[in-house]
């Protein structure tokens, strides 16, 4: 099996020349004005697929927040907002994105999501959230953005520093597959053009190693199934308590 992962996933990558030469040139950062539209659309099909799992995920988001005090949540990679549905009402948030295009579909979210306060929206990484005071939230919300980022181990440290002591990170994300099924095998040959497609989504990331190791005083980790194309069914799910 690991010489054909190998031999197709070269024939990908050949197929997949005239794409790393756009990236090589720069041309490829064109495609970051046009990913908040698909983005969208496949925001809105995957809460359709999740729904059950995003409401179970977030229905604990109060316990975090400090007595008699506003909840202050900041979500790392916000995207489109398709996440505002499922914080609690009077909650605060903070968006941040490294993408500045997605700012007209956040105002529309902003704008079906009036039981939250909106703070600010801030363009950053995942990795350098430095305009963000440390102890200062209350949550971070981080969905199918490990998958993307740079460094997990740099974002998670970003996301415990800007946590108060006591708060807590909450996750979904899609992992590598059992490196014995086929699922595995297709991630893998795969990859390189759903890096393109997914403005650097990797498929085959073992997140939950990094947050095992993240320095988290509680981990509470589920892997599931998701109800979603095979490439994307293995998820790791729950939240980290600093």
């Amino acid at each position: 099996m690991t010489f054909l992962m190998r031999f197709f996933s070269l024939i990908v990558n050949v197929l997949c020349l005239p794409l790393h030469l756009i990236e090589a040139v720069g041309l490829y950062r064109l495609y970051k004005r046009f990913f908040p539209v698909f983005l969208y659309r496949c925001s809105v099909l995957y809460n359709k697929k999740m729904h059950d799992k995003k409401k179970e995920l977030f229905r604990t988001l109060t316990e975090f927040r400090k007595a008699g005090g506003q909840l202050t949540l900041l979500e790392i990679g916000c995207g489109t907002g398709t996440n505002f549905q499922y914080y609690p009402p009077g909650c605060k948030v903070i968006c941040t994105d490294p993408n500045p295009h997605f700012q007209n579909y956040l105002k529309t979210s902003m704008g079906q999501n009036d039981h939250l306060t909106y703070e600010r929206f801030v363009v950053a990484s995942g990795e350098d959230m430095g305009s963000v005071e440390n102890d200062s939230v209350d949550v971070v919300v981080c969905t199918l953005v490990l998958c993307s980022v740079n460094s997990i181990p740099q974002t998670l440290r970003e996301a415990h520093r800007i946590l108060r002591p006591g708060g807590a990170f909450y996750f979904m994300e899609h992992v590598m597959a059992d490196p014995s099924t086929w699922s595995y095998f297709f991630q893998y040959v795969l990859q390189p053009v759903w890096y393109y497609c997914g403005d650097g989504c990797e498929l085959t990331r073992e997140t939950w190693k990094y947050l095992e190791s993240a320095g988290f005083s509680k981990l509470n980790l589920k892997h599931i199934q998701a109800p979603l194309n095979f490439l994307m069914k293995p998820h790791i799910v729950g939240y980290a308590v600093k």
